[in-house]
């Protein structure tokens, strides 16, 4: 691994103490993918990164050192997405821990990585939250290597989507225990073309992320879909 990389364009996904005056930090940077480092002295009242390393401020960052935990030696702002508020936050905070659980370290997304600037212009914007996340949740599994193919899809079938092997499969008849894996088929090409206009495909994009992510995530929630709850 690199002993020292210069100059990177970073976001903070998400940081905590460490030790009695240092943070740990997990970074999503465009040429690295996921990266966690050291921040040495970052919690002490006059240190220059204290206020600079919050989420969703794009940054510019140098990291050194040979191992994979990292040691940040710079970070400065390089302009800002706009502030999030109330819902749009709760959403920020989410698609923050979707990448921080689903993204492996070290593993370079450059087009992931301008769909999360795509993703919190839209939350700032705010006229248009539920498409901009059902986008970028699609466009995650893609990145990561778990794309959902409906290449096959027809638009009059109806589709029971199988997590154990990533397929829909055609149904004549809804069990009642499947309903929840069942999907229209006209709903699924609107989804392929992340087109979420009606409610019908929005929710159905939800169910269908949901259930995706639910699988690769194995059992671990995310804490963060109980700031959701508490509204």
């Amino acid at each position: 691994m690199n002993h020292k990389v210069d100059a990177q364009a970073a976001y903070v996904l998400h940081s905590r103490p460490y030790l009695e005056t240092s943070a740990l930090v997990d970074l999503f940077t465009l040429e690295q993918g996921r990266i966690s480092a050291v921040v040495k002295g970052a919690r002490r009242p006059g240190s220059k990164l204290r206020g600079v390393l919050q989420p969703f401020v794009p940054l510019q960052i140098a990291l050194r050192g040979r191992q994979e935990l990292k040691t940040l030696t710079q970070a400065e702002p390089v302009g800002m997405n706009g502030i999030l508020q109330g819902s749009a936050l709760m959403c920020g905070i989410y698609v923050n821990e979707m990448m921080q659980r689903l993204l492996l370290p070290f593993d370079s997304h450059p087009r992931l990585y301008v769909y999360y600037q795509y993703v919190l212009n839209e939350l700032v914007s705010g006229q248009d939250i539920e498409g901009a996340l059902r986008t970028f949740e699609h466009r995650l599994l893609a990145e990561t290597g778990y794309g959902l193919s409906m290449a096959a899809i027809s638009a009059d079938q109806v589709y029971l989507f199988d997590v154990t092997t990533w397929q829909f499969k055609v149904v004549k008849k809804i069990a009642e225990g499947d309903r929840n894996r069942c999907f229209h088929g006209k709903d699924l090409l609107a989804i392929d073309e992340d087109c979420y206009d009606g409610p019908e495909v929005r929710q159905s994009a939800k169910r269908l992320m949901r259930l995706a992510i639910d699988h690769l995530l194995a059992g671990r929630p995310l804490h963060s879909r109980t700031l959701f709850k508490k509204q």
